[in-house]
């Protein structure tokens, strides 16, 4: 078995197949940089679930990029990212960049349990993601023509995924964002009557918002076979905790963040919403 080096900056990107683990991935490699993908079916699977595939996993590691599902704030997270951070840095992965949810308390526990490990970590606090509407639960509503979602008029400052792993791996490869926390926003808020609005343009088709009760929408994941527990999410946009702009994007990257008119466009040019 090959042992990697500290100077050959092997990274793990836990999630490596996701929305943010995949681009965190490519930027990694661009720049010449090791990287071992974790998930279930990678060569070294990395199952959340079973913590004897963790060790085989960080092996050789430095860094880790370290995304938890289904969500940091869901019963039992905290106690996991603890077990792993600790295991992580008995491994030598000693640079720990946790993708974290803004304004979520759930989320914190997890946080905390990291910074205990002793690891050079960073956190990278994120609200709803751009392509949730293109690489996950919304695209098929929005194929659909409908988002029947528990929204109500509520705002929310999407942030892009590119930009998530800009910062992240940022994070993940200079010092200087080591004991550093993040939130991160997009450059406006929009309500889902905008988000519908913008998709509406982009695709031309008419996509339309439905506001629904938490209820129905719970009846509605039960009937698709997903966590109940989601519904839970969008109490933090119904509350309005995250309905403010926050500067992460631009106080690592310098630049402002992608706006979702941007998004649209170029997710729309992909063909991803064509019926």
């Amino acid at each position: 078995m090959t042992h990697s080096t500290k100077n050959e900056n092997l990274t793990l990107v836990i999630g490596g197949t996701g929305k943010t683990g995949r681009r965190v991935a490519d930027r990694l490699t661009s720049q010449g940089r090791a990287v071992r993908i974790g998930s279930r079916t990678a060569e070294r699977p990395f199952v959340w679930e079973d913590a004897s595939t963790w060790g085989p996993a960080l092996e050789g590691a430095d860094a880790a990029y370290v995304t938890y599902y289904p969500d940091l704030a869901f019963p039992g997270a905290s106690e996991t990212i603890a077990e792993f951070s600790q295991v992580a840095v008995a491994h030598g992965t000693r640079r720990l960049v946790l993708l974290s949810g803004r304004g979520e308390e759930g989320a914190v526990a997890s946080e905390d349990a990291l910074k205990k490990s002793g690891a050079d970590w960073t956190v990278v606090r994120c609200n709803w993601f751009n392509q949730n509407f293109s690489e996950s639960f919304f695209l098929e509503p929005v194929l659909g023509g409908e988002l029947a979602l528990p929204t109500g008029d509520c705002v929310e400052p999407f942030v892009d995924a590119d930009d998530i792993a800009d910062v992240a791996v940022a994070a993940l490869t200079d010092d200087r964002h080591v004991h550093a926390t993040y939130e991160l926003s997009g450059p406006r808020l929009l309500s889902f009557h905008n988000v519908a609005d913008e998709l509406s343009e982009a695709t031309g088709r008419t996509i339309t918002y439905l506001p629904v009760s938490t209820d129905d929408y719970r009846a509605a994941l039960a009937e698709a076979g997903e966590p109940q527990e989601f519904a839970d999410l969008f109490t933090l946009i119904l509350d309005g905790r995250n309905a403010s702009l926050v500067d992460g994007v631009q106080t690592v990257l310098d630049r402002e963040p992608r706006d979702f008119s941007a998004y649209a466009r170029a997710a729309a040019a992909t063909g991803v919403w064509n019926v």
